[in-house]
């Protein structure tokens, strides 16, 4: 099975997941080590073992989905469409809802980190491509690096938490990089906080959840997509 990014026309050669192998799997211990032992003990097994799964590089983990809600109030709506000029990091509009999903994690070279590429079906014209890549560096030990060019970057910081056995990533600042200077942003001028939650609903199944409130919009935009293990593939 091959799957297209309507980006860049790249096809996506799958290959069964080998998770559940007899073998030992290798583990990534990247994400355990920015949680305390007990939270990391308090989250399901699958969970565990989606954010410890060690892949190659070049290699991906995919999961197919369905956006199953999706809200935006003006506020969101509009800065859905500005996004667009720095590659579209959030859902664009309200024709992803009820809409197919993919996502692939690809481990990145030299062990920078990993590549989250997202692609969101539309009801009306082409699916929708979001790529970023999460760093293991900074003051918090996980970035998101939503545009990552040689002469300028944008990103947050993001901090990791685990309740109700969920993990969730909530946004602690903002950062703009120009060339080697990077800067922080001030309040006024970040987007609001983002919360991204992973909720396992069993069955190789689970539910991703973004959220972002703005001190002064409120609950700007409201997205919950159900995804499920796929399978994963060599570059």
């Amino acid at each position: 099975m091959a799957i297209m990014d309507a980006e860049t026309g790249a096809a996506f050669a799958l290959r069964p997941c080998e998770t559940g192998s007899a073998t030992q799997p290798r583990r990534d211990n990247r994400f355990q080590r920015l949680l305390s032992s007990a939270e990391w003990s308090a989250l399901p097994k699958t969970v565990r073992e989606r954010f410890s799964a060690a892949h190659e590089v070049g290699e991906s983990a995919v999961y197919r989905g369905r956006m199953t809600r999706l809200c935006m109030n003006v506020a969101g709506r509009i800065l859905a469409a500005l996004a667009r000029l720095i590659g579209a990091p959030l859902p664009v509009d309200l024709n992803c809802r009820d809409c197919d999903a993919v996502v692939a994690v690809t481990n990145a070279a030299k062990g920078e980190g990993q590549i989250w590429t997202r692609l969101y079906a539309r009801k009306n014209g082409f699916p929708q491509a979001i790529h970023s890549m999460k760093k293991f560096a900074g003051p918090t030990g996980l970035e998101e690096h939503v545009v990552d060019g040689t002469l300028f970057g944008l990103g947050m910081t993001l901090k990791l938490s685990v309740a109700a056995g969920a993990l969730y990533f909530a946004s602690d600042d903002y950062f703009l990089r120009l060339g080697c200077w990077r800067a922080t942003l001030p309040p006024a001028l970040a987007p609001g906080r983002m919360v991204i939650g992973h909720h396992d609903l069993g069955e190789g199944r689970f539910l991703f959840t973004l959220t972002l409130t703005h001190a002064v919009f409120g609950l700007m935009i409201d997205q919950e997509t159900v995804f499920e293990d796929m399978e994963a593939r060599h570059g």
